[in-house]
């Protein structure tokens, strides 16, 4: 199985952004985690990080040819990103929604995720750990229909 992770604006600066929020790890100890966990799973991933939408929108594209499945953290993006949703849409692949935090016991605006509609499923508030569960979520999935 192959998995694109994609990562939104300003995860990058894990670890130095909102440490109380999201934590003190940096996102290349994000990346060696997710490595880490597909491995364990026997799942090839590919991983991007970008604080540009259009770059997001080509990635989820790209993924129509070269993936299997979607796991996305689209950080802001979530709250005003129709263009992300409308891609994730239209390569018919099926993706997970992630957030480090719980983004419902946040600011109100964080509450509405445009991505999650086009989602199989959203995992919110668990930390890197969310993403290890999106990645049981899709292999669950596979297996039930394969």
């Amino acid at each position: 199985m192959k998995i694109l992770i994609l990562n939104g604006p300003n995860l990058n600066m894990l670890g130095v952004r909102e440490p109380e929020i999201y934590g003190k790890a940096t996102y290349a100890q994000l990346e060696t985690y997710l490595r880490e966990q597909a491995a364990e799973r026997n799942i090839e991933v590919s991983i991007l990080q970008s604080n540009h939408e259009g770059a997001l929108v080509d990635a989820i594209q790209a993924a129509y040819q070269t993936a299997d499945a979607i796991i996305i953290n689209p950080a802001a993006y979530t709250h005003t990103s129709i263009a992300i949703a409308d891609a994730i849409k239209s390569v018919s692949l099926p993706a997970v929604e992630v957030h480090l935090s719980d983004i419902r016991q946040r600011e109100s605006f964080r509450h509405h995720s445009y991505v999650a509609p086009v989602c199989i499923a959203s995992v919110v508030g668990e930390g890197f750990a969310g993403y290890s569960r999106a990645m049981d979520l899709l292999l669950e999935r596979f297996k039930s229909s394969g």
